[in-house]
């Protein structure tokens, strides 16, 4: 009896944890945080306040202190603005990202973008908003990445080509700034595709004429760019030729690599002293930077913020409709 009860191994103790439990769950990686957090800034309405208030302080410190304002200069900057920023550049990220994705899914998620971008430095929240609504598609975490970095960088030569197309010379030092980038962007590649094979995208890259249909939206919106700063200077009772206009602009980008607020960034300050450089006085110069970086938030919060809304309305609404059943 005693044998074969000192024979019989005792069962295992499973106070630590289940018996049956498998391995334990990988914690939630960074990706799947930060798109949380982007959620939630999203629909945060302290966000959207700060937004409006913004929005409404700064042209209210700036344009008292000028001599004479005109607002139909704006208006007319504005409106081609709008268009190039809200549907030339979703249309160019969904010709170069070709994953089958409706224009209307573009179009509101680009908008929700933009508002996040205006909410964080260097417009950093944009991009990962954008992957984080990829992904949500199904769309692989690789895929979704070089969808967003391709846009990024089309964009960027967009602006390049434009500049020089109108006579304009960017500073050398952006031009070598940028062969750097590229640069990185291609080692970064390659050590990727060594260590970690899986995080590099699986479809296909964009053929040439998607390219090309890109570059051709890319300048569009440039042109809309150069429409909105001249709109911003003659509101001030300045003018200035459309080519300094984009050389101005040109010339601020260099200054991009340094993170900032939008309308008090690195970048906004290089637009106000390369508009001095072009004969506008500090104070003019100043309101059309600060002009143009407040009306950035106004179609940002009607037409990001009411898609979000939208979106948080839908999910509520779907929320008690899929507890019936359960």
């Amino acid at each position: 009896m005693s044998t074969s009860s000192a024979s019989a191994a005792p069962p295992a103790p499973c106070d630590r944890a289940p018996c049956d439990a498998g391995p334990p769950a990988a914690p939630a990686s960074r990706w799947r945080r930060a798109g949380h957090t982007l959620k939630r800034a999203a629909h945060s309405r302290t966000a959207l306040i700060a937004g409006i208030l913004v929005s409404l302080v700064v042209p209210a410190v700036t344009l008292p202190r000028l001599p004479s304002v005109s607002w139909w200069p704006l208006l007319l900057g504005l409106l081609p603005w709008v268009l190039g920023k809200y549907l030339l550049c979703p249309l160019r990220w969904r010709a170069l990202t070709g994953a089958g994705l409706t224009r209307r899914w573009h179009l509101r998620a680009y908008a929700e973008s933009e508002l996040l971008g205006l909410l964080t430095p260097g417009h950093v929240g944009a991009d990962l908003w954008r992957m984080h609504r990829l992904t949500g598609t199904g769309l692989g975490r690789g895929d979704a990445v070089l969808s967003v970095a391709l846009d990024r960088f089309v964009g960027a030569l967009g602006l390049t080509l434009f500049v020089a197309f109108a006579g304009t010379a960017l500073p050398t030092r952006m031009l070598l700034g940028a062969f750097g980038l590229s640069l990185l962007a291609v080692l970064a590649f390659l050590v990727v595709r060594r260590v970690r094979p899986q995080w590099l995208p699986t479809r296909p890259l964009p053929r040439p004429r998607q390219l090309a249909h890109g570059l051709w939206l890319s300048g569009c919106y440039q042109a809309s760019i150069a429409a909105l700063l001249l709109g911003t200077v003659a509101a001030t009772g300045h003018e200035i030729s459309p080519l300094t206009a984009l050389g101005a602009f040109g010339a601020s980008q260099l200054a991009g690599a340094i993170p900032g607020p939008n309308g008090a960034s690195p970048r906004d300050g290089a637009l106000v002293l390369a508009l001095v450089s072009a004969g506008v006085p500090w104070t003019a110069a100043a309101a059309a930077v600060s002009l143009k970086a407040a009306l950035a938030w106004l179609p940002a919060l009607l037409l990001g913020g009411v898609s979000l809304l939208a979106t948080r309305y839908a999910a509520r609404r779907q929320g008690p409709a899929l507890a019936l059943p359960a």
